[in-house]
């Protein structure tokens, strides 16, 4: 075994451990192009990530095993202040249950992300994370800058809840290993995510994959024809124009 009683030994320690360890990575999509992809990272369960993903970037979130709770907060990179509004979220569209063409949208009205894509339809954006879930999102979120204060309400994946009629709520579990949920970025936005249990379903949390991608041409299509989510579109586009417009163009 290699001494580690001096700073040389404790070097070749070091290197040989990183020689031997093995990391597992996401499973990446067949039909993307190596050279698209962006950001590519497995989170084992209790983990997080952060990372600033750019406009018109394509998240993939995958649960490899079934058991993946992803706890989502999605924070525009260029002004931090403005972030993934919950409320708004389930209000402005007029459905609390996310699914393929609902916006995340910020605490102004403009659309951070948009869900493009869904092979699981068990999600929740009523509950929030578990404080465990809550005090990994405020770690990740210190690795970017942000404080305690700015540790919003987030999303979840993967684990469903429901209403009862007397207003209740309840799990109803998770979909097949395997299942994916796609969003499109709209804005640059720091994401945050930890993969941890779910307040209303203890279930162990198990691996989960997040890749991203550039798909810019993807911002052209109309994802969703509802007035709400068009007017918020039109919000959102008219603030990125603002903001990279050239002087003296």
């Amino acid at each position: 075994m290699t001494s580690t009683a001096s700073a040389l030994g404790a070097r070749a320690h070091a290197r040989s451990q990183a020689a031997t360890a093995t990391i597992a990575g996401p499973e990446l999509p067949d039909d993307v192009a190596a050279a698209r992809i962006t950001f590519a990272q497995r989170i084992p369960a209790g983990g997080y990530a952060n990372v600033v993903l750019g406009r018109g970037t394509r998240l993939r979130l995958r649960d490899p095993a079934g058991a993946a709770c992803p706890h989502v907060l999605l924070l525009r990179a260029d002004a931090p202040w403005e972030r993934l509004n919950v409320a708004d979220t389930v209000k402005v569209p007029w459905q609390a249950y996310l699914g393929i063409g609902h916006p995340l949208l910020s605490d102004q009205g403009r659309v951070l992300a948009t869900i493009v894509a869904d092979t699981s339809g068990q999600h929740d954006a009523l509950c929030g994370p578990t404080p465990e879930g809550r005090a990994l999102l405020r770690l990740a979120g210190a690795k970017q800058g942000l404080e305690a204060r700015d540790i919003a309400p987030t999303v979840s994946f993967f684990r469903g809840v429901r209403v009862e009629s007397d207003g209740a709520l309840s799990a109803t579990g998770s979909a097949a290993a395997g299942s994916s949920v796609d969003l499109l970025i709209h804005l640059p936005v720091i994401l945050l995510v930890t993969d941890t249990t779910h307040p209303l379903d203890d279930r162990p949390a198990s691996d989960l994959d997040i890749v991203a991608w550039a798909a810019p041409d993807e911002l052209a299509v109309q994802h969703n024809s509802d007035p709400e989510y068009l007017r918020a579109v039109e919000n959102t586009e008219q603030a990125w124009t603002a903001a990279t417009v050239e002087v003296g163009a």
